[in-house]
């Protein structure tokens, strides 16, 4: 990556750590990462070293104890709750082991979701989100309830739901742990042609090795620190 250019998201001396009974766990230690646009980002390393953590900090799910994050040179730790919400909402999509669709309910109105959220207008985000399935390929099960979908076409639709928004970066925490070898390889797949096709951002969080390598850059972390494997 030439570092001659201004990364689109920057953590600046990030501190954060948990603490037992008995000890401090140390998940970082005045960590830097910056992050540019477009790029693949696999997070990597064995369990209980803070991967997830790490991600849910870049997706401000999760508050640093000490350091800055930058978006665009825009400061979002003074973000209020209701600011933070809002950016999160638009320009960042998740896609998680679990895909969290909303049972009872179709692939379409799970999708749309995010832009009902957005107070978008309902017409406008109903055919964004159809667009989005149909991309995904799963145009002709938009109205199924997800219930009623397989592992792999639910998930499927967890990520049509991430990108609905059109988000800058999306983040997936091991987003096909639970899929099938065949399945698996489909998402894969799909992630690195969206990454293509949309110029966003892609970063996993993920102990699959041909994902890892399907991404650009691998970090990990060691000691509080972000370094790249």
């Amino acid at each position: 990556m030439d570092n001659s250019v201004m990364p689109m998201m920057s953590l600046q001396s990030v501190s954060k750590r948990f603490y037992s009974k008995t000890s401090k766990i140390e998940i970082l230690n005045n960590a830097t990462f910056n992050i540019y646009k477009g790029e693949t980002i696999a997070i990597v390393g064995p369990s209980g070293i803070g991967k997830s953590t790490l991600l849910n900090i870049v997706g401000t799910l999760d508050r640093p104890d000490s350091g800055k994050i930058f978006f665009h040179e825009n400061d979002l730790l003074s973000y209020g709750d209701e600011k933070i919400a809002n950016f999160r909402n638009s320009k960042i999509g998740f896609v998680f082991q679990f895909h969290y669709l909303l049972q009872g309910f179709s692939a379409l109105e799970n999708v749309m979701i995010p832009g009902l959220i957005a107070n978008n207008n309902k017409k406008t985000i109903e055919k964004s989100a159809i667009n989005m399935l149909e991309r995904v390929g799963l145009s002709l099960r938009s109205s199924h309830r997800v219930e009623d979908l397989s592992g792999g076409e639910q998930q499927r639709v967890a990520l049509a739901r991430a990108l609905v928004m059109k988000p800058e970066i999306l983040l997936a925490d091991e987003p096909t742990g639970n899929l099938d070898q065949k399945n698996s390889k489909s998402v894969h797949a799909l992630i690195d042609e969206l990454n293509k096709e949309l110029g966003m951002t892609v970063i996993v969080v993920t102990h699959n090795t041909e994902l890892a390598q399907m991404m650009k850059r691998n970090v990990t972390l060691v000691d509080g620190e972000i370094i790249s494997v």
